[in-house]
């Protein structure tokens, strides 16, 4: 294809976390109800409230797999490589992956306007500390201030990262969206599961509990982001629980938790719909980032059919099928089929996303414009950079 006159923007970036990055800012009489760091057996391992986490085999990332180096199995291994071999090659840590003025370079060279980064640990560890909120809040008020120290939440209108939001305490996430606006963020992030709280148990997003903070979302015109994490999800003994390579044979032979990640963002956002927070909070934007896209179809059809049942009652005061597509952008994974998700929510819906650098996405950026040879100059500008810039102007109320 001919090459774009434009540079695109990025929705999914990501960075790997300091070795500090948990600590830091997090008072040491709270360090062992939220992250330590432990040497076991030569290698060092995190600690999250006072267990060993399995999240990942080495939280210090050095060395670390190249971006991209499974993505050719996602496809279907068409060339039939062992995926064993797949994560065998390893690099020394980039600094383009710890600080935000070496990614700066990093977008110059890859032919980027712009970035949202997100976690690669944080959107993992509140699922393991999730029955202690005073930690829950401890971890990631201090989070959110490494972030802005390494990364800035705003970085010379090129990188910006998303502050950790948990609706743990709604006090709390009302506080820590006041400090993200008033450190210009665009973009904030959430895990897509419901909220375990101290004091009335577990709830849904929407809840009217949680209102004040969503109504300060409507009013500043900023964008929530739920992002791939650990969001709880059971797979009722047919594999080990938590976020982990558990399964016979390792993390790439199938079993059913690969399908956790899509199954927590399909309840999350019809969850919104069904308990009609869209039309409560008419200037909400939310933008679903690396959890694939493969559901829409039946959430879309699901809607429709609540729509249907429910219409003698009146419930719904606004069609929740159409109120979805006007508040929520998708980006489906780059193996995901990009033109049924364009022909369901609309190309000013979707949003380009590479995971880069992690191994799922590609090994650079725009290899994915390839993918959306079909679509005419227009849609391709509006999937690979102007619906997310759009999303990354607050659309005050």
């Amino acid at each position: 294809m001919s090459p774009l006159d434009f540079r695109p923007f990025d929705a999914d970036n990501h960075y790997y976390e300091s070795e500090d990055a948990f600590t830091r800012h997090v008072p040491k009489a709270m360090q062992s109800r939220c992250v330590q760091w432990a040497e076991i057996g030569g290698r060092r391992h995190h600690i999250v409230g006072g267990k060993l986490a399995h999240a990942v085999a080495n939280p210090t990332w050095n060395p670390i797999a190249k971006p991209g180096a499974i993505s050719e199995f996602l496809r279907g291994n068409p060339n039939k490589i062992d995926p064993k071999s797949l994560l065998k090659e390893r690099e020394a840590l980039p600094d383009c992956y710890l600080n935000s003025e070496a990614r700066v370079a990093r977008l110059d060279a890859q032919g980027l306007e712009a970035v949202w980064v997100f976690p690669t640990l944080g959107v993992l560890y509140e699922e393991l500390i999730k029955h202690d909120t005073e930690a829950v809040k401890a971890l990631f008020h201090g989070f959110n201030r490494w972030l802005e120290d390494d990364w800035g939440c705003n970085y010379q209108d090129r990188i910006y990262a998303a502050p950790y939001i948990s609706l743990a305490d709604v006090d709390f996430a009302c506080d820590e969206l006041e400090w993200a606006l008033s450190k210009d963020a665009r973009v904030v992030v959430m895990r897509p599961a419901a909220v375990h709280t101290a004091s009335d148990g577990v709830l849904s997003p929407a809840n009217p509990k949680f209102d004040p903070f969503w109504a300060r979302v409507n009013e500043a015109g900023v964008t929530v982001v739920i992002h791939a994490g650990d969001s709880g999800y059971t797979t009722h003994g047919y594999v080990r629980d938590g976020f982990s390579a558990a399964g016979l044979g390792g993390p790439m032979m199938p079993n059913i938790k690969h399908f956790n990640i899509e199954r927590a963002a399909y309840d999350f956002l019809i969850t919104l719909s069904y308990e009609r927070l869209f039309e409560r909070f008419p200037n909400l934007r939310v933008a679903s980032i690396e959890n694939g896209a493969e559901f829409l179809p039946d959430l879309l059809r699901k809607l429709a059919q609540s729509r249907d049942r429910l219409d003698v009652m009146n419930y719904y005061k606004e069609d929740p099928a159409l109120l979805f597509k006007e508040h929520v952008w998708i980006n489906p994974f780059w193996e995901d089929d990009v033109y049924e998700i364009e022909s369901l929510m609309g190309a000013d819906r979707v949003i380009f996303g590479s995971d880069w650098p992690h191994i799922e996405g590609m090994p650079e950026p725009l290899d994915y414009v390839p993918e959306l040879s079909k679509f005419d100059d227009t849609k391709k500008q509006l999937i690979l950079r102007d619906n997310t810039r759009s999303l990354n102007v607050r659309r005050a109320a």
